[in-house]
């Protein structure tokens, strides 16, 4: 059973041991440098952010995301979980929250993007750069019913 929450204090380690290990999983096209830096960038500021977490039957996160302003700026899921629907029960209760979600995908993340696809979201544009102007394209995507 999932249930979804507000993430807590003292959920840090684990929401940032989910965001490694699923990165590590689906972001191969990430360069070792590039790689640490965002990790360290990651650190700093995901256990202070507020996340709704997918946690299992004895409130363990599985699952993570982040909307800002409807934007949703991250979905993490552990590669341990894949699969079981967590990420997607994430993704509607965020459309509950916010009808209009966007979201951006790194274009070489073609498991993602087909994901988002799926879930009802269209292209509807492109960057050549990440937000931090490292070359990994984005796929800027939209919810549309």
């Amino acid at each position: 059973m999932i249930t979804i929450r507000s993430s807590r204090p003292g959920e840090g380690a684990r929401v940032v041991e989910i965001w490694r290990r699923a990165v590590d999983a689906t972001h191969d096209f990430l360069s070792p440098e590039d790689r640490q830096a965002i990790d360290e960038m990651v650190c700093d500021f995901l256990p202070q952010a507020p996340l709704l977490l997918a946690v299992d039957a004895h409130d363990y996160p599985q699952a993570f995301m982040l909307i800002d302003n409807g934007h949703m700026q991250a979905l993490f899921v552990d590669p341990a979980c894949r699969g079981t629907g967590i990420g997607a029960a994430l993704v509607r209760h965020g459309l509950a929250l916010h009808p209009r979600m966007t979201t951006d995908v790194n274009e070489q993340n073609g498991q993602a993007v087909g994901f988002y696809e799926r879930m009802g979201f269209k292209r509807i544009g492109r960057s050549a750069l990440d937000d931090q102007g490292r070359p990994y394209p984005l796929i800027h995507l939209a919810y549309q019913a």
